[in-house]
Order: structure tokens, then sequence, then C-alpha cells
């Protein structure tokens, strides 16, 4: 949409405490007028009072990307059910270094196997998909909601999406495969979850926030049993906090992988890196 948005709009938006109050602005009225049709606001009463709707939504705290059914990450259009967790740039860092090893591998001349653990609406999934090729990707979420949300992402890049408990839902044919194994799985400590913005805490589902007392229950569930999933050669790639980055990394080496930190000062991601070696020669 080209045209300003209404500057009614907006002031409401920057009361209400949103930062970028003209952009949000945009893009609600632009959702709108995706449903009704260009010029729809000026000369449709139910596009203006779905536009009010959405308004009075954002006003009174609900994420704009809810809002939106959308969420923009890494250059793709990721789309949301309700309640699902919301992609956040820091992960962009994971979901590019993941598509850069699924890539070296199909430069060898096969498609990389991609597992997207805990994988939410399948964002990483999806930039992997887009930017590495053809890739052997199956992606897993414990919520019936993501699972929802990621098979609409996944499946038309021609996508695998299962539900269930980590590794539990995978096909039994990938164990030993797996050349990368993306992981966004929740690490806010249980006790500092009160303490997130209320767009994540009261709109998110907790089994996608909630890693336990220290934030690394899941971390742990992942890293012991990766070496029985990963191919020689394959690589477990977990988000983690700068904070918890130590400790993520120590499991990771005590699952048998050798590990590496890698940080995004501007985008705020953290990423643990594992690396299984070569097979012993027979």
């Amino acid at each position: 949409m080209d045209a300003e948005p209404d500057a009614d709009l907006v002031a409401r938006l920057r009361a209400a405490g949103c930062v970028f109050a003209e952009d949000e602005a945009a893009l609600l009225e632009g959702a709108v007028l995706e449903r009704f049709g260009d010029g729809a606001l000026a000369r449709s009463p139910e596009a203006a009072v779905e536009l009010e709707r959405l308004v009075a939504r954002r006003v009174a705290g609900d994420p704009l990307e809810q809002l939106l059914g959308w969420a923009e990450f890494g250059g793709i259009r990721v789309l949301l059910e309700p309640g699902v967790f919301v992609p956040r740039r820091r992960t962009e860092l994971l979901a590019e270094t993941a598509a850069g090893f699924a890539s070296a591998v199909a430069s060898a001349g096969q498609p990389a196997v991609v597992v997207d653990l805990c994988c939410g609406a399948g964002a990483i999934g999806a930039v992997i998909a887009d930017a590495a090729g053809p890739v052997d990707l199956v992606a897993a979420d414990l919520d019936p909601a993501a699972v929802r949300a990621a098979r609409r992402n996944l499946e038309p890049r021609g996508a695998r999406v299962v539900e269930g408990d980590l590794y539990a839902p995978l096909p039994r044919d990938l164990r030993g495969r797996v050349d990368v194994l993306a992981v966004n799985a929740p690490y806010v400590p249980t006790d500092e979850i009160a303490m997130m913005p209320p767009e994540a805490r009261d709109h998110e589902a907790l089994i996608a926030l909630d890693g336990g007392g220290d934030g690394l229950d899941v971390h742990r569930r992942v890293a012991a049993s990766a070496l029985d999933w990963l191919a020689p050669g394959g690589r477990l790639l977990i988000e983690t906090s700068r904070r918890q980055a130590a400790a993520t990394r120590a499991l990771v080496e005590s699952a048998g992988l050798t590990a590496e930190v890698r940080h995004d000062d501007e985008r705020g991601g953290t990423v643990v890196v594992g690396l299984r070696g070569p097979s012993p020669a027979a």
C-alpha cells in the first residue's frame, strides 16, 4: 500500500506503546486490503469494522504477527496459527547457519537430510528449504497448533511434518542419516517466564517458552540423543542465550560431539554447533 497510514490510527497505536506505530498501522491496513480489496477502507463498512477490530486487539496487547496471521523471518512470510510461537529475528542466525551446512552437503551431489526439531511454525525449515535447494526435510513439534502452521509453511516445500515429543515421531530410517539437526527448543528458565514481554507470555504456548529450572531441560534431552540421529560429519545446531551458551556447549560436548559457539551481536542470536566426527575406519 503506497498511501500513508491513517494519522488517527497511528496516534492510537503510538499511545498504546507501539514503537513502530507507522509501520504497524500500514501493515494492519494492508491486511484488511488483502482481504477486501484495494480501496475497501474508503467504501466498505465491513472493511472499516475489521480494521477497527484489529486495531482494538493490538491496542489491548495482542501480538501484531498473530493479528496479521504471519511473521516475516529471513525474507519469508511465515504463516501462523493462534497461540503459536512467533519466530524471532535472532533465530535467523540458526536458520542461516543450518542452511549453509545443508548447502555444503548438497554441493557434494546429494540432498541434505535435515530435521527441524521443535519446529514451531516451521520458519527455520522454510529458510533452509529455500536457501539450500533440494533437501530431505522433516519437521517435528509437540504442539498441535504449531504442527498445523508448520504444515502450511513446509508441505508446499516438499517437507514432512510430524507431531510428537522431540525424536519420538521421526521416521526410524533417519537414524544415523541426519546431516543437519536444527533445534530451537524452549530455553527460558521457568521462574523468568513471568518477566517476559506480555506478547509472548500471554499469547504463546507455555510449552514453547518454558525450559525448566535452568532453562536447559530440553537441551539436555536433545543433546543426549543427537549422536544416534546424526550422520558422520552431521551437525547439531541449538539456539541458546549468551549467558547459557557455555552450559549448552558442555551438554553437546558431553554427548560426544565437538562443539563451538556462534554469536550474532546485531540480531542478538547465539547458537551452539555440535559436529559428529567421521565413523572410525572399519
